[in-house]
């Protein structure tokens, strides 16, 4: 029969007490370990001289099975906390776990807190996109409007949309490598990602520089705008650089989770927007030229603060510049997932080129129209938009921490919250869409014809709220393959067999938009058929053991 010391010597709490002895050895600062070093030998010393007086009542059979718990349970927590050098011999900041939430807690909490500066960022960078249109419609005339918008906005959409999906692969590899707890990975993929947003950048400004003029001529943008838009989007194309380096570094940082500064960063380089289009459009009279001008240089600024958060950071995913390389076997994770997702927006894209170019042939007013309509239903882009990179970031996390029933659980969460944000949006500009479009243009015909595209989109917004979600989630996990041939399908071939057939037939505006909400409710059946028949899930859990499990060969270049 044994007595009461026999029953507390468990292997569990003697593994955990000497994790406990040596854990400001493996966690504390590096100045500090020697002092930690000598606790720990001090404390363990002590537990010894107990586990030996038990060693004489348990016998030693029993004591040895738990030494080797002991020692077994140890070794666990030093390889879970100790730093791991790199390929090149540098040892990275320990990990934690991230304290941001997305793999713990309430899911609906976390995805809120996670969405809202998402949101909030997107508001902001729509409204800096929205404030050229206002001024320039407003103190220049409904020709200048046409030229920001319209042929520009979707030639601009196309590249940066397609640089944007690339990009999103980055951020799929940075969370699971983070959510993962693997620090060398993680600051591999983010030295990588910035590199390719710095070479994105100048190879995208030369491609937009050159092409531009033959492209708007192909879009048949009409003769008394042609001049004004191909000077305006010249202009914008210098600053390309800056664009692409801010979108990755965004990227990056809601990849580890923090959306907040992003926002704060967005919300400065508005408002100086808004100083520089008064000083430039109307101050100096520079007209649509100047409102482009505005633009590259709180886009400079925009980069410029990320790059300096990201460079000043304490974590593992600091930005050295010495370091910014091309990791090949990272670049060609970035590029299997990324890929997808740019083509799947160069495809969007050039449907909403042919549409554009549908919407030239119906006149000036109804393109100023279209322009000032993208504007106010950017509202919905904006909020589906932080629903879908919140599920993204969501679901990448999740997935490198192999919590795969979470993920399931947020697709409902959001696909609810989702829905409730569309019906309210859907309310908000059906009531208020006539004063809405004043803020852009006073033009009595192009308030009406903009009236005419609302009363055909807005009520059906809660149509492509799946499209969205689920597509986000999925391509979290590694997926976007199957994203992308289903998006294309269902929304951009859909909408072009419309404008191909139907429209011809019934030629007015009501008839073209509703080519939309009609897209988005087959492309919608499309995704809740794919996600609910699971295989997406379990190839992305193979391919995931297949590169944790793999060795790389090649060294960065």
């Amino acid at each position: 029969m044994r007595t009461g010391p026999q029953k507390k010597l468990r292997p569990l709490p003697l593994g955990a007490g000497f994790c406990t002895d040596f854990r400001p050895v493996l966690t504390g600062p590096f100045d500090k370990k020697p002092f930690f070093c000598a606790q720990a030998v001090s404390l363990s010393g002590q537990r010894e001289m107990k586990v030996l007086f038990y060693v004489q009542m348990i016998g030693p059979g029993t004591c040895a099975a738990q030494a080797a718990e002991a020692f077994r349970t140890f070794f666990t927590f030093s390889a879970r906390h100790t730093p791991q050098p790199d390929r090149e011999g540098h040892v990275h900041a320990i990990v934690q776990r991230p304290d941001h939430g997305i793999t713990e807690g309430v899911i609906w909490k976390q995805l809120l807190i996670f969405f809202f500066p998402i949101m909030l960022g997107t508001f902001f960078q729509q409204l800096y996109n929205t404030v050229d249109a206002v001024i320039v419609g407003q103190f220049v005339g409904k020709e200048a409007l046409a030229a920001v918008g319209g042929s520009t906005g979707t030639l601009i959409n196309l590249l940066v949309g397609f640089f944007v999906g690339l990009s999103s692969g980055a951020t799929v590899i940075i969370s699971q490598y983070y959510g993962a707890y693997r620090p060398a990975e993680t600051s591999e993929a983010v030295h990588t990602a910035t590199a390719l947003g710095i070479a994105g950048g100048l190879v995208f400004m030369v491609i937009g520089l050159v092409i531009s003029p033959a492209a708007l001529t192909l879009m048949g943008t009409p003769d008394d705008i042609f001049d004004l838009a191909v000077s305006y989007i010249r202009i914008y194309f210098l600053g390309m650089v800056f664009n692409l380096v801010y979108n990755m570094g965004a990227g990056i940082l809601r990849a580890v989770g923090d959306s907040k500064r992003p926002l704060y960063f967005l919300i400065f380089c508005t408002l100086l927007n808004v100083v520089l289009d008064f000083l430039f459009v109307v101050g100096l009279g520079l007209g649509a030229n100047g409102a482009a001008i505005a633009t590259i240089l709180c886009q400079a600024v925009s980069a410029v603060l990320v790059m300096f958060t990201l460079m000043r950071s304490d974590d593992v995913y600091r930005v050295r510049l010495r370091e910014l390389r091309f990791s090949l076997p990272i670049l060609r994770d970035i590029v299997r997932i990324g890929l997808p997702a740019g083509l799947q927006s160069v495809i969007y894209n050039i449907s909403n080129i042919i549409v554009q170019s549908t919407i030239n042939g119906f006149g000036t007013n109804i393109i100023a129209a279209w322009t000032a309509n993208g504007k106010i239903d950017g509202i919905f882009w904006m909020i589906m938009g932080a629903f879908g990179t919140a599920t993204t970031t969501f679901s990448g996390q999740n997935f490198g921490a192999q919590k795969y029933g979470r993920i399931r659980r947020c697709v409902r969460v959001c696909t609810l919250m989702a829905l409730l944000a569309a019906g309210l949006i859907s309310f908000v500009v059906l009531v208020f869409g006539p004063y809405i479009f004043r803020i852009f243009t006073s033009d009595e015909g192009v308030i009406a014809s903009g009236m005419q595209i609302i009363h055909a989109l807005a009520p059906f917004y809660f149509t492509y709220v799946c499209v969205e979600v689920i597509s986000g989630t999925v391509r979290g996990a590694g997926d976007s393959f199957w994203p992308m041939i289903i998006t294309c399908f269902g929304v951009c071939v859909g909408r072009i067999l419309w404008l191909l057939f139907v429209v011809p037939q019934y030629h007015t505006i009501e008839m073209l938009v509703w080519g939309y909400p009609i897209s988005w409710a087959l492309t919608s059946i499309l995704f809740i058929v794919y996600y609910l028949q699971g295989g997406w899930l379990r190839r992305s859990i193979r391919k995931g053991r297949l590169r944790a499990g793999g060795s790389r060969k090649k060294a960065p270049v």
